[in-house]
This record gives structure tokens, sequence and C-alpha cells, in this order.
């Protein structure tokens, strides 16, 4: 196996500009591994292993003659199955559309083309984008790099665990629960979702319009930034704020409420280390309150299953056997909730984002943890938490939906592990708009520690 594999997109990048290696080389070795892990993860719906080829060709060619596009250039990065790529199925996790071909990009797609990403193919996801574990029923489960029993998280699964094994350097999710976070902090990666539409949402399958984020998932918060330069066509913006940001006066807000409730011992010990650690460089924290947080999930459940039946309406009549059991009962529950219900949850949210708002008005971010519990067993259908049974699925999103009803910008990083090696996630959470903001307090965390540098033992 290549070290440079495991590399940052940064260092990579920079070796690749001084020709010290080659965008083929490496992306003849992250095929090599990926075909050889493939049957293991099943991180991939589909491969496009010979138009990488020809792409990572190109940018040498393009290296060659000094025309370096920026630090994507060469660099390979995976697209959740739920984005168009011209000519290459989108098939969405399921077998209604296993023959749909786009016949272009979708924009965020463009994007990082345009930056120089050469796309390997399309990662495996849960089916629609509407769970948590990336168990699906067409094309089986993805399974987590540090265990292969367990879930990788969901529903970007494939894209995380790719990431975390060294087949691809990054790639493109999306999050309308906390598809992007919590299979991060699953798989021991990062993962960013940005302030609710910064990054372009054309292209890619909504699941609830009104909730629905993409971002980036990576090795590192500063390959999160390149990534976010990339996808919002504004160089040097994020990564540009990470340059010198290294602080260790940021004023953390810990919730009072909810956040704190219900969590595994091993996410509580790691998530309450990695706050002492922050307060021992000089960060200081401040206990917040946001009164309707345990009500998130409640808020959560009419709006996303409404209006995923909503965009499903047609299928769900005419083609009902053609979804898988869980998401197909999810999708005509939400069929069948009550315009005032509806109403009533959209009216809740916009109280939820004020109570945010205002906890984070004398704090620069909050700071919580990413998901309750490591990765469970994949087909676990509920779990034990502080003596209490929880659904698997609904629990694993209970921390990172709020912030998808707020619309604020949400990072994960790795900060520890439970004693059989499954990763904990640390989230950070910011105003809207101070997308940069999360990414530097992230950055702090993570430049000084070493939780992202572990790898499985693949």
């Amino acid at each position: 196996m290549a070290e440079w594999l495991f590399w940052s997109i940064a260092e990579l990048s920079e070796r690749m500009r001084r020709r010290e290696i080659s965008p083929v080389e490496v992306m003849a070795a992250a095929l090599t591994r990926t075909e050889e892990l493939e049957p293991r993860l099943n991180c991939y719906v589909t491969l496009i292993g010979e138009q990488a080829m020809a792409a990572a060709r190109q940018a040498e060619a393009e290296l060659a003659r000094g025309q370096w596009r920026g630090p994507l250039h060469g660099v390979p990065v995976g697209v959740k199955d739920l984005f168009d790529v011209a000519g290459v199925p989108n098939t969405f996790g399921s077998t209604i559309l296993r023959h749909h071909i786009p016949a272009e990009d979708a924009p965020v797609v463009r994007r990082l083309r345009a930056a120089g990403a050469v796309i390997t193919g399309k990662q495996l996801l849960h089916e629609f984008a509407f769970g948590t574990t990336s168990t699906n029923p067409h094309y089986g489960p993805v399974r987590n790099p540090w265990r292969s029993d367990c879930v990788p998280g969901g529903s970007s699964g494939g894209t995380a665990a790719s990431i975390a094994v060294g087949t691809t350097y990054a790639g493109i999710g999306s999050d309308t629960g906390g598809s992007i976070r919590i299979p991060a902090a699953c798989c021991g990666v990062a993962g960013f979702k940005p302030t609710y539409d910064l990054v372009p949402v054309a292209g890619a399958l909504p699941l609830a319009w009104s909730l629905d984020h993409m971002g980036p998932l990576a090795r590192t918060v500063c390959d999160l930034a390149i990534c976010m330069d990339a996808l919002t066509e504004a160089p040097d913006r994020y990564t540009g704020a990470l340059a010198g940001a290294l602080r260790c006066d940021w004023r953390l807000g810990i919730p009072r409420e909810y956040f704190w409730d219900l969590l595994d011992p091993a996410v509580r010990t790691g998530v309450q280390a990695a706050v002492r650690h922050l307060e021992s460089l000089g960060c200081s924290v401040h206990e917040v309150s946001i009164p309707l947080a345990p009500q998130s999930q409640s808020i959560l459940a009419p709006i996303i299953s409404a209006e995923a039946a909503c965009w499903h309406e047609e299928w769900l009549q005419e083609r009902p056997h053609d979804y898988g059991s869980e998401v197909l009962g999810r999708l005509q529950a939400g069929a069948r909730v009550p315009a005032t219900a509806y109403v009533k949850a959209q009216r809740l949210r916009q109280q939820l984002r004020e109570e945010f708002a205002a906890a984070l008005a004398n704090v620069d971010v909050l700071v919580v943890p990413t998901v309750p519990i490591p990765a469970p067993a994949i087909g676990q259908e509920t779990v034990v938490v502080d003596g209490t049974e929880l659904e698997t699925r609904t629990c694993m999103n209970r921390l990172t939906c709020p912030s998808n009803l707020t619309g604020f910008p949400a990072a994960s990083v790795p900060c520890g592990s439970d004693g059989g090696g499954l990763p904990v996630g640390l989230q950070f959470i910011g105003r809207a708009g101070a997308d940069a903001t999360v990414l530097q307090a992230a950055y702090t965390f993570e430049q000084t520690t070493t939780h992202h540098t572990r790898r499985p033992s693949l």
C-alpha cells in the first residue's frame, strides 16, 4: 500500500505540484486499493476507473505544462450516488433509478472537476438518502472500516468509509438530518455541513428541500476547507481563514439541555476530554440554554417525512414494491402527515432557530457530541443508552438534526474511540454564515491532537 494514500490533500497537492509524485501514480494506487477492499467494504455503486485514469493523465499533462488549477488538481475524490455525474448511472441507492444516466454534471461535480479533482465513481448510500446506517436493501450494506460487522453511519456511508481507508482523499455528500456528520463520526474522518444554501443542491435528489445541505467529507479540516473553496467557487476563502488561525481563545458554548443526555460512556468520556483539552489551551467554556432542543426530532420528523413523501408521491402510488421496507414505511408515514402538523413543526422550527441564535450570541461556537453512540452493528434495530432503549436510526441523528432545522453550519472531527477502537466524533456548531469560524475552531482542536491520524487496520 502506498503511504501517500493517507496524506492530506494539502500535502499530496504540494508534492504533485513539485512533480515528486504524479496524479497517475496516485490514481493507480487508489484504484488498486479500492479493488482490494471493495469486496469487504462495499463503498461503491459504480467505480469509473478508466475515466478516472484518463482524468489523472490529463492532470499530469497539465501539471507538466505548469497549468496548476489548485490544491485539488489530480486528487481522487468520490461522489455520493445522489449527485449527477454525466454519463454515469445515478441510482440514489435505489432500484427505481438503477438505469438513470444524467446528461450533465451537478454543479458541485462541475466545480470539483474545474478545480482539477479526479472523480473516482459513485459511492453507496442509504436508499434515497433516507436513513442513518447505509444498510442498503438493494446493493448490500456499506461496512465500517474499523469493524466490518458495524455500520459506517449514513446516509453518506460509502463516501466516509472510502476516505477512512485511503481509497479517496475527499468526497461530496448530502446532509438532511446528519448524513455527512454521522458517517464522518462513525468512520473517524472529518465532515462539514455548511450553512443552508451555501453549496448548490441542483443536480442532486431532494430528500427534504427545506433541510437538505451539500458539503464535503475529508481526512482533515484543512482538506474540508480546500473542498469548500472549490464548492463555493471562492478560492482561498476557507483555506485562507485557516492560515495562521490556530487560536486558543475560542469562547465555547456548552448547551445545558439535550446534547449531553443519553450518551454512550465512550462518547461522553471522549467529548468531555476534548472540551477539557480546549480549556487547557486557553479556550473559555460558557453554559448556554436551548430550551426547545429536546423537541428537535419531533420537529424534524413531520417536515422531513412529508417533504420526502411529496417528492416520491408518484412512485409511492405506482411502484411501492420497488422500495426497501424501511424507506417505504417512512415515506408512507410521511404521506399521512396532516398539514396542521407540518405547519406547527415549521413554526417550532423558527423558534428553535431563534434559540440557537441567542445561544450563539455571546460565544463563538457550540461544542457537543456528534453521534450519541459509536457505530452500531449492521442490522441492530435498537440500542440501549443510559438504560434507555432507543431505535438505532433515530438515536444516531439525535444530535445532528438540530443544525439541519436551523440551517447553521456544523462540523464533525474525531476525538477518541471506544474500547473496541470505533471512533467518536466531536461536533462544532456556529452561527448562520459563520462557516469559516466553525472550520477554524475544529481546526484548532484537530491540530492540537492526534485523533485524525489514526487509521483502520485494513
